[in-house]
């Protein structure tokens, strides 16, 4: 199902941002150039994280940044990021991030279709490792196709 929403045009390797909340942005924006979202829905997935806290880092170095569908969803969409230099969320636990999965879904249904398969996808931690270390887009977009 990922492989699917993950294309090329979704994906940038060794990103420099200052925060967090520039790594957020920087995955929203391939949301938003790719006509999957509206600019609101970036700022709606940065005030999540202002007003719940750190919840979206699931696991060391990983965040999976989105918002509610209603916050300006125009179709289902996913980008993938990684950080030249990881950045603080505020998790005790799994900070620094390294790794920012950005995705958006027309409904609650497909929301938590996208969340299922990407929990399925990141419970391994080998793919984990794969997307942080990968160089090129294509390995990226490899580590998706293996698990199709």
């Amino acid at each position: 199902m990922l492989e699917q929403f993950l294309t090329a045009e979704m994906i940038q390797l060794k990103v420099e941002v200052e925060d967090w909340e520039g790594a957020v942005r920087a995955g929203g924006q391939l949301l938003l150039e790719g006509h999957k979202c509206t600019p609101g829905y970036i700022d709606a997935m940065v005030r999540t994280v202002n007003e719940m806290g750190p919840y979206m880092v699931l696991a060391p170095g990983l965040a999976l940044a989105h918002a509610r569908p209603e916050d300006g969803v125009h179709q289902v969409g996913l980008s993938l990021v990684t950080l030249k230099t990881p950045v603080n969320f505020g998790s005790a636990a799994n900070d620094p991030v390294e790794l920012v999965i950005s995705f958006c879904a027309v409904d609650h249904e497909r929301h938590v279709d996208v969340l299922k398969a990407l929990a399925f996808f990141l419970r391994e931690e080998d793919n984990q490792r794969l997307l942080r270390e990968a160089e090129t887009i294509e390995e990226v977009l490899g580590a998706f196709r293996i698990q199709a």
